[in-house]
């Protein structure tokens, strides 16, 4: 169901602090043009934790509206309050949405039992699929293997999960548990090879905000039996894969597109623009890989 290249895609604000709604609407039809498989917006890029009910809202709304049945929209409606996640997930259904991604709970640390009865509330709740979101290092928690996989077992609209741990083996131990047709979604642009080789369909990625089209024929690449015509787009840009992370995400990506022109470069606190010296190195590594000039 979730398989090749979805962005997950920043959320653009004006000087004001205000959404900057027509710069999110050049941004989605970047995508479009660009052959994503679809958004994924107010995920961690998004900025999620800074934007109120609403404006959440509102920005799944308008990615909606904007993608216009050309890719899919999973919605970022996860949280560490059960009844959070659930309320914003059911507007989610109600404007249209997909899918949604469902972020583990951060700070509170709830036990395996505490992941598996959030989340299992969540799909009770919900006629869209699901992807779980497993994140240790944002979250302080991962989603073990076998609450994935009893969480596949009893509710048929968790479909996928995406993973952000870092770990190959792990990718390896998801696939050996989990029926072939619970998708496995990368969380890192920089190991999207390496998890494909071991089970993994695709990946949520932060670049393809920058390189829609590079990285989608990368995933499709890999995925037609092309391996080495994948393996040449990554190490093309591998640098910016890893120096899009040089500071905290959404930072580094935020003003790459700022760069590129696509957006004005504004943060809700408490993140804040890049170092000179970071923003330098971005930008070195930008024209080095041919993405600006």
């Amino acid at each position: 169901m979730f398989t090749g290249t979805y962005t997950a895609i920043v959320t653009p604000f004006l000087s004001s602090g205000r959404l900057d709604e027509a710069a999110l609407e050049r941004l989605v039809k970047a995508q479009l043009k660009g052959g994503v498989d679809g958004i994924v917006p107010v995920g961690t890029t998004g900025e999620s934790p800074t934007l109120d009910y609403e404006e959440h809202i509102r920005v799944i709304e308008l990615a909606v509206k904007f993608a216009a049945g050309r890719c899919k929209v999973i919605a970022g409606t996860g949280g560490n309050s059960t009844s959070e996640a659930i309320y914003l997930t059911k507007a989610a259904e109600e404007v249209g949405a997909d899918g949604s991604l469902q972020v583990a709970p951060y700070y509170n640390k709830p036990t395996q039992e505490g992941l598996y009865q959030h989340f299992k509330a969540i799909a009770a709740a919900t006629e869209l699929p699901l992807i779980l979101y497993s994140i240790p290092g944002r979250c302080g928690i991962e989603i073990a293997v076998d609450t994935v996989k009893r969480l596949a077992g009893c509710c048929p609209n968790i479909v996928a999960i995406k993973e952000a741990g870092g770990s190959c083996d792990r990718v390896s131990q998801l696939r050996q548990a989990l029926d072939k047709h619970f998708n496995i979604l990368c969380g890192d642009d920089s190991l999207t090879l390496p998890f494909m080789s071991v089970g993994a369909e695709g990946v949520i990625s932060v670049a393809s905000n920058v390189i829609p089209r590079e990285v989608s024929h990368m995933v499709d690449y890999f995925r037609s039996g092309r391996p080495e015509a994948a393996l040449k787009l990554h190490r093309k840009f591998y640098p910016l894969f890893k120096d899009l992370f040089i500071e905290t995400n959404p930072i580094p990506v935020k003003a790459a597109l700022a760069m590129q022109g696509v957006i004005e470069e504004h943060y809700r606190l408490p993140l804040v623009r890049m170092g000179a010296k970071n923003r330098d190195a971005l930008r070195a590594t930008m024209k080095a890989c041919g993405v600006l000039k």
